[in-house]
């Protein structure tokens, strides 16, 4: 019988003992192999999220804030600035160019950000990486009497299955929650033109809509609220009435008043300064070829701090100082998880040397059978690092499982897409650590293998 067979059926006999220590073993590697793919992951995708904008304008309650929820969709904005206030803020600086964008809206779960058309010429998702469209085209700028239109994120598109040509409602709000009092525009529909290609962003997951359909959308629940859509409708009523006593309407005239009192209900003339709100002003400043940072950015960004009805913030300063943040926390919980690893091999341990004493007659056998005391003391070795090699293999299936629930809870709460894939050095790395603290973790009941004295072990029971 070889060494290995002899492990194994060893192994076998405390089959107990062997899966609880190696479920200990398996639950410390897969909490070290997801807190440091998490750790590299979570870093790459922040500073790919930050986009091209040098500042973005809001008026959430802090600069993190601000960046969380205007470019990772974190929750949507709760203040909203004016389009007086946005023009205001234009005309400090001679940007590059300055992108006003809303939020509020949704479709299934997905948020949707309103944009001016031009958002996909001039602003890119990550850095020196434009928008690719896997399929259709950009947003056109609405026009009186043109369907709203809509492009869609990959992830959106492939969480909703919407393709090009279908046609949509947005909700008011969330819609996960009754706090967010959701409602669906069901007056006004949005066809799919577009497309986009992965980015590996928080932009994946969004819908993007152009502002002035949005503000028409609100528009129209502020008439609503205040009774002016019911007036109209009655004055539009009472002119359909007094023209049909003109003339008997033809069948097209029949179908254009039914799509015109359901489509033209509101429109961009019946908008006033408190529908067009901005929740987000995205702005980059001109800077030298070849730089990315310009000369001009602390100037602009203290002088734009100086108004306190607005909240600035630069989206790499503050991707920044929360990686330091995170990484502060990340480093304590990395110390435990490599103590609950340590832990782990004082387990096996334990397990071994405790087994040692129902195990001195059967070593005394292999004694007389030749095997000598290096020989016995290895075969306790091999077996405890078999159990933690064993351990390794389940923490690294069970990290795969940890860091798909991790990549989803972060992208639909923080926004943040991550890979979900194992980081292959930090692998090699724990299970190579798991090994070797198991085999370490083995020396004492080697050695208590080792000293096993055969006569009297091999002493009759009783």
């Amino acid at each position: 019988m070889s060494d290995l067979a002899i492990v194994l059926r060893s192994l076998r006999a405390r089959r107990l003992s062997t899966i609880i220590t190696a479920l200990t073993v398996a639950i410390a590697v897969a909490l070290l192999l997801v807190l440091l793919t998490l750790r590299s992951a979570a870093a790459l995708a922040f500073n790919r999220g930050g986009g091209n904008a040098h500042l973005l304008v809001s008026a959430d309650s802090s600069p993190l804030t601000t960046v969380l929820n205007g470019l990772f969709y974190a929750a949507p904005p709760q203040r909203p600035l004016t389009l007086a206030k946005i023009d205001e803020l234009r005309a400090i600086f001679p940007f590059e160019w300055a992108i006003a964008t809303q939020q509020g809206d949704s479709y299934r779960g997905n948020p949707t950000l309103a944009i001016d058309p031009v958002y996909f010429e001039k602003f890119q998702p990550a850095a020196g990486e434009p928008w690719v469209f896997r399929d259709g085209r950009a947003l056109k700028r609405a026009a009186k009497g043109e369907a709203f239109e809509v492009v869609v994120g990959s992830t959106a598109a492939l969480n909703t299955g919407l393709t090009i040509g279908d046609h949509i409602h947005l909700t008011h709000g969330s819609g996960s929650s009754r706090e967010d009092h959701g409602h669906v525009h069901d007056e006004y529909s949005f066809d799919v033109v577009g497309v986009l290609a992965p980015t590996g962003t928080a932009h994946d997951r969004a819908l993007f809509v152009d502002i002035e359909s949005s503000w028409i959308l609100h528009a129209h629940d502020r008439r609503e609220r205040d009774g002016s859509l019911h007036k109209d409708d009655e004055e539009h009523a009472h002119d359909d009435h007094a023209h049909d006593h003109e003339h008997e309407p033809s069948a097209d005239d029949a179908h254009d008043h039914g799509h015109g009192h359901a489509h033209a209900m509101t429109t961009a003339a019946d908008l006033i300064d408190d529908d067009r709100l901005v929740t987000g002003l995205l702005l980059r400043l001109p800077a030298r070829a070849g730089s990315t940072t310009p000369a001009a950015l602390q100037q602009v960004h203290d002088m734009l701090r100086r108004d306190t009805t607005i909240m600035v913030a630069q989206p790499a300063e503050e991707i920044r100082k929360l990686l330091n943040i995170v990484g502060n926390i990340d480093g304590l919980f990395l110390t435990m998880a490599a103590a609950v690893l340590v832990s782990s091999s004082i387990a096996i341990m334990l397990a071994l040397y405790d087994g040692m004493a129902a195990r001195r007659r059967q070593i005394a056998v292999l004694r007389v059978l030749g095997f000598s005391r290096g020989r016995i003391a290895g075969l306790v070795l091999t077996e405890s690092a078999f159990i933690g090699a064993l351990g390794a293999l389940l923490g690294l299936a069970i990290s795969f499982a940890g860091l798909r629930f991790a990549a989803s809870f972060l992208e639909a709460k923080v926004g943040v897409v991550i890979a979900t894939g194992v980081d292959a050095r930090a692998a090699v790395l724990v299970a190579g650590a798991a090994v070797a603290l198991a085999a370490l973790a083995g020396c004492l009941p080697a050695f208590a293998a080792y000293r096993t004295p055969v006569w009297r072990s091999l002493r009759p029971l009783g």
